[in-house]
């Protein structure tokens, strides 16, 4: 595809991408959603962020349920937690992150800056530490006694907020699994529960250590895999923890050894732009270019899913722009607090700001939202419905409410078609 003579249509780069990301498939034609397949999405993706936020299920379920439909966290909470099943683990990448096993041996030299006091939280930790020998007695604690929580360990200051008034015992924790010591042995209420890394890790995962370069090299081929389309900027984006500078170089490397091509590629401004994807997608490309893969799904998008971590990416091939207005005083949010995409075929056409009522079944719609040059036709409304049913399924809510829509009519609509 280097040589094409015409530049990838728009459609085709949306088409390509939302496959790439596992968010083309219609809604309905997923397979069951198996331990298995959730482990095979989570592969395709990379990794999957961590949040919080909890006014749905939290994003990293929704994640999984964007591309899946409606499956029991419960299974990906086994891939994780449960020793016989473990195949998925916390650490670094894209922020705190869920991470295939299989990547393990890549996150060891970020381990090794902790250990080498190289990161700044290592020396604030050190300098804010009364008593230096704590992390040691700390891991002297959970060697004798199992995994445990923070709540196990007593302090007697007050309530601790931002990480750096985290109790001390908090911090010594942190200290240990940045460092790799410690691994995320289970959650408890979503609470971590801390135990030690040769209790936690299974034998069978590779831990032979890459070196720096082939880390990032590994990184770079891994991002822009998943990314589908990019440029070097995405792919440090999607990677996260590898500078700009650095992607640029070994992006740089991989076109010239053809492990990566460039497409020329044409993006809403309607100018073609040279993107890069990696050469085991060349079929995919293809088959978006002559129409046999489309972009057929009907779902919604947490703010913190992989689609929007290339920054910028969703105004050039969309032209929409995804917020996250969490942590904005009310009277300044444009949307709302947690607002999910919605995502209808090819398009990003709108968003809402949901918020489940978990005691009584409500899904309750505090604000409704279609792009200004979306009109909410029956091919809309159908697939938005049909999305809506499942994503209230997923949550365990037989009960729609809408407090505001713009236009109206999309609320009226959407309501009417369930």
């Amino acid at each position: 595809m280097p040589a094409t003579p015409q530049p990838l249509p728009l459609t085709a780069v949306r088409a390509a991408i939302l496959h790439a990301q596992g968010l083309a498939l219609p809604n309905g034609a997923e397979p069951d959603p198996t331990p298995n397949l959730i482990l095979r999405t989570v592969e395709q993706l990379g990794c999957v962020q961590i949040d919080t936020l909890q006014r749905v299920h939290r994003s990293q379920y929704v994640a999984l349920w964007s591309r899946l439909g409606t499956y029991d966290p419960a299974d990906f909470d086994r891939l994780i937690y449960d020793p016989d099943q473990r195949t998925l683990f916390e650490y670094w990448q894209h922020a705190a992150s869920i991470i295939p096993l299989s990547e393990y041996r890549y996150r060891l030299q970020y381990m090794k800056w902790f250990r080498d006091g190289t990161d700044y939280r290592d020396h604030v930790w050190q300098a804010d530490m009364e008593d230096v020998t704590l992390a040691e007695q700390v891991q002297a604690r959970i060697l004798d006694e199992g995994p445990l929580r923070v709540a196990d360990f007593e302090h007697d200051g007050g309530p601790r907020g931002t990480w750096w008034d985290w109790k001390p015992a908090k911090r010594a924790l942190e200290y240990l699994y940045n460092r790799g010591e410690l691994m995320i042995a289970d959650r408890v209420h979503f609470h971590r529960v801390y135990d030690l890394r040769e209790r936690v890790l299974p034998d069978w995962v590779d831990t032979s250590e890459p070196t720096m370069e082939e880390t990032y090299r590994h990184m770079v081929e891994r991002s822009v895999y998943a990314l589908g389309l990019a440029d070097p900027g995405h792919a440090a984006d999607y990677a996260y923890d590898v500078k700009r500078k650095v992607v640029k170089r070994v992006a740089d490397d991989l076109l010239a050894e053809g492990v990566l091509v460039e497409v020329e590629a044409e993006l809403m401004n309607g100018k073609p732009r040279t993107l890069i994807a990696h050469r085991d997608r060349l079929p995919l490309l293809e088959g978006a270019a002559d129409g046999a893969i489309q972009a057929e799904r009907t779902t919604f998008l947490s703010p913190f899913d992989s689609l929007f971590w290339a920054k910028g990416r969703d105004r050039a091939v969309w032209g929409f722009r995804q917020v996250l207005e969490a942590y904005k005083p009310a009277p300044t949010r444009e949307y709302g607090y947690f607002c999910l995409a919605i995502l209808h075929r090819d398009r990003l056409v709108g968003r809402f700001d949901p918020k489940v009522e978990r005691a009584n079944g409500v899904l309750r719609i505090e604000a409704l939202y279609l792009e200004p040059d979306v009109a909410p036709d029956e091919d809309l409304i159908a697939g938005v419905a049909a999305a809506m049913r499942d994503f209230m399924r997923f949550h365990n809510a037989d009960t729609l409410v809408i407090e505001r829509s713009d236009p109206a009519a999309f609320g009226e609509k959407l309501l009417a078609a369930l």
